[in-house]
């Protein structure tokens, strides 16, 4: 905790362009956090090199999402906005902590079997200790708590466990963090399998809404999104597609399902599949003429790099020099 605010941390792989789903399920209602918590955001590209990147596409995705953070409304001067790889802590305090890390506590993260069924050419050791690393990211900055969704839970739990672990050890070293849950963010599923979340990575570049699509795609692609065949707005389990859909109307619009349904109850799939397109757009256009005027503006963007680099190292190696010095590292010499 820094001054009277508590802390929190969370962050996004620099891997793919971020989507609607990123946005209206976590970045949207970030935006609002700093007036309760002195908030850390970090550009994750550690992790993102568990699978092979392309440097180049890494340095500039990496760019691209700190200045999509900043486009979405996260002011850099009151929130830690950092590269992951430019706090070298990160790397030093997940190194230490894998010495207390259990082997079937890792055997048995889920999202290493997922990954490792979609790379399985590249089953690396990185790929099994990532939940070490995301335990240093959360706990190097004494985080009270960590926003996290359904397939992070796993990681927020094993993290915990490290932190009483080396707490218990060697006394009061770690804040545990707790799970953040603010107000939920819309759960925004692929346009073409609407059982499925939408990703960033996904294949099928008509499965989701990335955040610099122009107005033109964003359109074709809600007219191509999958629903069903009886043409009715209605809001129902057994109607996955035309459910997203609702769902992502309601959360722009503020709507409720029955204002949605009556909003539309004369209209067919076509009208409201435009209809969402169109309040999408309203809401993405603001972020990017942002993006494009940051995305001009190197000199501003490398000042907040250098400067929210210093502020986290600053605060990363508070803890990092508390915990070298609990395991035995001699002091260094100033």
């Amino acid at each position: 905790m820094i001054g009277d605010k508590k802390t929190l941390f969370s962050g996004m792989q620099a891997t793919g362009t971020l989507t609607l789903g990123n946005y209206l399920g976590a970045l949207k209602n970030w935006v609002v956090l700093e007036e309760e918590y002195d908030c850390f955001y970090c550009v994750v590209d550690l992790h993102s090199i568990t699978v092979r990147q392309d440097p180049a596409q890494l340095r500039k995705r990496a760019r691209d999402l700190l200045m999509l953070y900043i486009a979405a409304g996260i002011n850099p001067e009151k929130n830690c906005l950092y590269y992951q790889s430019h706090v070298s802590a990160h790397a030093e305090l997940s190194w230490i902590l894998n010495c207390f890390t259990y082997m079937g506590e890792l055997n048995r993260m889920t999202q290493f079997k997922d990954k490792s069924e979609k790379h399985s050419d590249n089953i690396n050791a990185g790929l099994f200790t990532y939940p070490v690393l995301m335990a240093a990211d959360i706990l190097l900055f004494q985080s009270d708590v960590v926003p996290v969704g359904a397939d992070q839970k796993q990681h927020l739990e094993i993290t915990r466990d490290i932190a009483q672990r080396f707490n218990g050890i060697y006394g009061d070293v770690f804040t545990i963090p707790e799970p953040y849950f603010g107000k939920a963010g819309a759960r925004v599923m692929s346009l073409q399998e609407p059982t499925k979340k939408m990703s960033k990575s996904d294949e099928n570049p008509n499965a989701g809404i990335l955040l610099t699509d122009k107005p033109d795609v964003i359109i074709k692609k809600f007219k191509r999104a999958v629903t069903d065949s009886d043409n009715q707005v209605i809001y129902s389990e057994d109607k996955p597609g035309i459910r997203n859909l609702m769902d992502i109307y309601m959360a722009i619009t503020g709507s409720s399902a029955a204002e949605v349904e009556k909003e539309f109850e004369n209209s067919g799939y076509g009208d409201f599949k435009v209809a969402v397109g169109e309040s999408v757009i309203s809401v993405l256009k603001p972020l990017q003429d942002r993006f494009d005027d940051l995305s001009k503006n190197k000199d501003y963007i490398d000042g907040i790099i250098k400067t929210n680099a210093e502020k986290a190292n600053y605060a990363a190696g508070k803890t990092l020099r508390k915990v070298q010095r609990k395991v035995g590292f001699p002091d260094r010499i100033k």
